[in-house]
């Protein structure tokens, strides 16, 4: 039990004598297992308590910089919001930075202002690009942490990523595709909303692997760079199925899903199965509709939650504790949905 406090603090906390407390934490035997819990269960009280201490009053300004579809960053900023009472007793305060699309210029000029300006962190969601990669470098000599939301830039001074094994995320859509296409015969659509968002790349690469070891009798057809618009990704869906009249099922890794199903009802063409990413508003109501057959979610609340609390530790106001792990990865459907999420009633 080590810890740094004193026989009498843990005393007053457990409502022990010091000399209970003493035998409990020398190991002098003669107490009661119960008593040696509530010295334990004392310290870990005075362990929260102390952190409680040490944020308590404190505010926190943190800049969040996304380039992503309006519905994604909206989501993100719900997230963050419904978030906020949670990081109690530390004040939160957050500057957003949206773009739905743009040169990469203008996302490093948002970078270097924050840096001079100054700021307690940066989450950031941005193409892995080498200049960007270096103006996270440079926040980073500013002082500022920066932490990668949903997608990375692995090469950078980034603190830490928070978001799901986009890998392991590929290769489970393949697995639920292959199983729900069964032996039917046809061609898979990949769409994508830009190349250089390494969470997508790195889903592309778990898609095709895993398709090409269990499903090489399947031609993927991909679509890329609508920056997951509707407006774009229309156009470039339409394109896709006129030329390849065997494309019988979707995998969306960047969105753009309403523009993808209103290309193939314009073609008098069926989507036998079709997996997404992330339950925005589009998607939960498709996903209601019967429209996607599943949507690879995770918990965004979650993630807001400890991309702040990641930024917290950077100033030393939370303990470290010890690796980040990948966030969980949910397969929805129309009766899972997340609570706060109204499920689809059963039909007999």
């Amino acid at each position: 039990m080590r810890h740094p406090y004193t026989i009498r603090e843990i005393a007053r906390q457990a409502g022990l004598s010091a000399a209970t407390v003493d035998r409990v934490l020398n190991d002098r035997g003669g107490v009661r297992e119960s008593t040696i819990r509530e010295v334990r269960q004392a310290i870990k009280d005075l362990d929260r308590q102390r952190t409680q201490v040490r944020i308590g009053g404190r505010t926190f300004m943190i800049d969040i910089v996304m380039q992503a579809p309006q519905r994604f960053s909206t989501a993100v900023r719900e997230a963050l919001e419904a978030e906020l009472p949670s990081l109690r007793p530390a004040v939160v305060r957050s500057r957003f930075h949206f773009r739905e699309t743009g040169p990469s210029a203008d996302l490093i000029a948002t970078l270097d202002k924050i840096a001079k300006r100054g700021s307690q962190g940066v989450i950031l969601k941005a193409p892995d690009l080498p200049e960007i990669g270096a103006a996270v470098g440079r926040l980073v000599e500013a002082g500022i942490p920066v932490v990668t939301l949903v997608t990375d830039l692995p090469s950078s001074a980034r603190m830490a990523y928070v978001g799901i094994d986009n890998r392991a995320a590929g290769a489970t859509a393949a697995y639920l595709l292959g199983q729900w296409l069964g032996d039917r015969p046809g061609n898979v659509l990949t769409t994508i909303s830009r190349g250089s968002f390494r969470g997508e790349e790195e889903r592309d690469m778990g898609f095709r692997g895993a398709m090409r070891v269990a499903h090489p009798q399947r031609s993927l057809v991909e679509v890329t760079d609508s920056d997951g618009l509707d407006v774009t990704q229309r156009d470039l869906v339409l394109e896709a199925l006129a030329r390849d009249e065997g494309i019988v099922a979707v995998y969306s890794m960047g969105g753009g899903n309403l523009a993808t199903l209103d290309a193939f009802d314009a073609l008098g063409r069926t989507c036998a199965v079709f997996i997404a990413h992330d339950l925005d508003h589009d998607n939960t109501r498709l996903l209601r509709e019967r429209r996607l057959s599943a949507v690879l979610h995770h918990d965004l609340r979650q993630d807001v939650r400890r991309a702040c609390q990641t930024v917290m530790r950077a100033h030393k106001a939370l303990p470290d504790d010890g690796p980040s792990l990948p966030s969980a990865i949910q397969v929805v459907t129309p009766y899972n949905m997340p609570p706060g999420v109204s499920p689809l009633p059963f039909v007999d």
